[in-house]
């Protein structure tokens, strides 16, 4: 059995053996960092302050855009103009009392749902093929009562249109109805069609907006969309609309007071907008002097003379408890995926071993008074 005179060490060499491997929120600073000082090429720190905060948010985004920015708000025609797939009706009236298309006791004749055809062309008897593609409703319809006016004497031409996929717009997705619309005009704009959807609905996290059009898709916001009439772009037959939640994200871990997935509420975060999405510093155990954003970056951004990163691993530190430091923060723009860790302050250490060696203490005086 342990003799009761080295009770007292044992305890003490079992306290800082515990010490070793004290239960912590995260690693502190010089865990993370250490590898620099080695030159291991692994990664690059670079400390955040007033002299280089502008330069480092004019570094290339690290994560690469499926979007192609956002058309312009370029104006078109107030009416539409007749495409491949749509429908055409057409009523001729004779007043003849021989006419060649009606019947003695009708004085018109119907042709409905004629489809234009791939090339353009609808097929009318007594004319056949006729080009009718790229034109206004109106314009079709003169055109076309001149045309029959070199066969019937004083023909009546009415013309309507039911729009085919080259002149409608598919609300895909995200809108309280969403379907095929047709389009009123040539200048039809994006929010107006959103509100023939029943509007984006509330509670939807920073909605973007995703505009396919032919082989690209555009995208952007609604905040930004809204805040700026000049981005409010006209829509265009066959495009499709679709309204989604913003899906970027980044990593709370660390002694910070919420360790997640964060989603970006708004288009721009900050890293001062990041701390107080994740709680803020854990008071018990977390160093505001030492916050570490880790970021990766594709091989394509690298550069060698200060305008971009040297290394494809990035390590941003931030200090919180000085006024460069926060106002810094607060220009330093947080990425999708960027890994924001609260590191541990090593005064905690100090503290539980304190703490630990104070209970040992304790024990000893019992034992010894026993």
């Amino acid at each position: 059995m342990l003799n009761r005179r080295y009770l007292p060490l044992f305890l003490v060499v079992a306290t800082a053996l515990g010490a070793c491997a004290l239960p912590r929120g995260g690693p502190i600073q010089s865990e993370i960092t250490k590898q620099t000082a080695e030159n291991t090429g692994e990664f690059s720190v670079v400390a955040i302050s007033r002299a280089n905060v502008e330069p480092l948010r004019a570094w290339q985004s690290p994560n690469v855009s499926s979007t192609h920015g956002w058309p312009s708000a370029a104006k078109g025609g107030m009416t539409n103009r007749i495409r491949a797939g749509d429908r055409v009706s057409v009523t001729i009236w004779e007043n003849e009392a021989n006419a060649l298309l009606t019947p003695a006791t009708q004085k018109s004749v119907n042709l409905p749902d004629i489809v234009v055809s791939p090339s353009g062309t609808i097929f009318l008897p007594y004319i056949g093929d006729y080009l009718i593609n790229n034109q206004t409703p109106e314009a079709a319809r003169a055109a076309l009562q001149d045309k029959i006016s070199g066969i019937l004497a004083s023909p009546q031409v009415q013309l309507s249109v039911n729009p085919g996929r080259q002149n409608t717009v598919d609300l895909v997705a995200g809108v309280a109805k969403p379907g095929s619309y047709p389009l009123p005009d040539q200048n039809f704009s994006v929010l107006s069609f959103l509100s023939l959807g029943g509007g984006i609905p509330a509670g939807l996290r920073n909605p973007q907006l995703r505009l396919m059009r032919g082989d690209k898709i555009y995208g952007i916001s609604s905040a930004r969309l809204m805040a700026d009439p000049r981005r409010d772009a006209v829509l265009r037959g066959g495009d499709k609309l679709i309204v989604e939640e913003d899906k970027r994200y980044f990593l709370a871990l660390g002694a910070s007071n919420k360790q997640s997935q964060v989603f970006f509420p708004q288009d721009r975060l900050t890293a001062l907008d990041a701390m107080a999405l994740a709680g803020g510093v854990a008071q018990s155990h977390g160093n505001p002097e030492a916050i570490l954003i880790l970021r990766n970056y594709p091989a394509s951004a690298l550069r060698h003379d200060g305008t971009g990163p040297d290394n494809t691993r990035m390590i941003f530190t931030l200090d919180l408890t000085s006024a460069d430091g926060l106002f810094s923060a607060q220009n330093f723009d947080i990425a999708a995926h960027d890994l924001v860790l609260v590191s541990e302050s090593p005064v905690n250490g100090l503290r539980t071993l304190i703490g630990m060696f104070g209970q040992s203490a304790s024990v000893v005086r019992v034992v010894s008074n026993d």
